[in-house]
């Protein structure tokens, strides 16, 4: 198991994935950035994060460094706005941030999207450097350098691209997760190997009992090849231009479903709907096999992730696709599966072939 992994992207600075289980090495891989004792780090956190890890990190960064701030943020997709992000740039300009300092953030997707907002954005870009503490944004938002936060109802519909400096992931953290929250993180990385791996997938369908019990040697293992998929696709494409949309299979209805249920669903839930609608999608263009697309939708199940929805209005979900900042033109775009592992672009879904594949996760109790 690559512990270490290093992601090169053109035109930006090469940075490292750093797997651990403490923060013990935190402060090294830091210095290694900002060697000058006198660089400000500000952490950007999810106060429910802060709360247990915030007094520690600290602690070690100030083993060094001079000035380290804390902005602790109560976080939830109400509060990912540029609210928000205008309460982080007040701090930092009245503790007199440069740009020779840098942001860590310090929590799940949701705190990792404001800060890597606040560091692309504030004095035209700092430093920026991912803690990430759920097994979603180790696995998939944490290194692909896509930040953004909400704007009215429409998700991620502001933000820009900002590469982090290191990515540092302490797997300990994930053993302070809800089992939901936990759960939630699977989906993507079930996603990672169904679009690029059907040997890892596959493996994880094998493991799936040392993987919910959080078995640290099959958690490490399990994010390194999920990071390592996810370098793949942002080393060739780092801006969705072209290949990296691969990535999003499950997430034009995944959000779509964020926002049909007001958010009472998580990310990771609604991605797993999501790739059950692009399966049944790709079934049904003769890509998949009629057994391959339940095998899919049932191995969802024992990660304890939804396969269905009760009595879900199907014409108000479209038209919440239909807004979808991914979608070219008048079309939508759609990520499919060619096979279990590997994934392709499709520009030609009509809205009726997702109709129906919203069907297909549709539950009316009565009937």
């Amino acid at each position: 198991m690559e512990n270490i992994i290093n992601v090169n992207v053109k035109n930006n600075k090469p940075y490292d994935v750093v797997i651990r289980n403490d923060f013990t090495e935190l402060n090294s891989f830091i210095i290694n950035l900002y060697p000058s004792k006198k660089t400000k780090l500000c952490i950007i956190a999810d106060k429910n994060v802060s709360d247990i890890y915030g007094e520690g990190i600290i602690k070690i960064l100030r083993e060094f460094y001079d000035h380290v701030d804390c902005i602790p943020l109560v976080l939830g997709e109400v509060n990912k706005s540029l609210e928000t992000v205008s309460k982080c740039y007040s701090f930092m300009i009245e503790k007199k941030y440069n740009r020779k300092d840098a942001v860590l953030a310090l929590g799940g997707g949701i705190c990792g999207d404001i800060a890597g907002f606040v560091a692309a954005s504030y004095m035209r870009g700092i430093g920026f450097i991912q803690i990430p503490t759920t097994l979603l944004s180790m696995v998939d938002s944490s290194s692909g350098g896509k930040t953004g936060v909400n704007f009215d109802d429409y998700k991620n519909m502001i933000g820009a691209f900002k590469m982090p400096g290191l990515v540092y992931i302490n797997t300990e953290t994930l053993n302070t997760l809800s089992d939901r929250e936990y759960s939630s993180g699977m989906a993507e990385v079930l996603k990672a190997g169904l679009i690029k791996d059907g040997n890892f997938y596959e493996w994880l369908i094998s493991n799936f009992t040392f993987i919910n019990d959080r078995d640290p040697e099959y958690v490490s293992e399990m994010i390194s090849k999920s990071v390592n998929i996810k370098r793949l696709y942002v080393e060739k494409d780092p801006y969705e231009q072209n290949e990296r949309a691969i990535l999003n299979l499950g997430h034009t209805a995944g959000h779509a479903l964020e926002k049909y249920t007001d958010f009472k669903y998580s990310h990771g839930e609604c991605v797993a709907l999501g790739c059950i609608v692009a399966a049944y999608i790709s079934w049904k263009k003769e890509y998949l096999s009629m057994e391959e697309f339940y095998e899919i939708r049932d191995m969802f199940v024992p990660f304890s992730l939804p396969i269905s929805l009760e009595n879900i209005d199907v014409d108000k979900i479209i038209s919440y696709m239909r807004s979808d900042k991914k979608n070219t033109q008048d079309n939508i775009r759609y990520i499919l599966l060619k096979k279990i592992g590997k994934g392709i672009i499709s520009e030609d879904v009509t809205e009726n072939e997702i109709s129906k594949a919203l069907e297909a996760i549709n539950y009316n109790p009565g009937d």
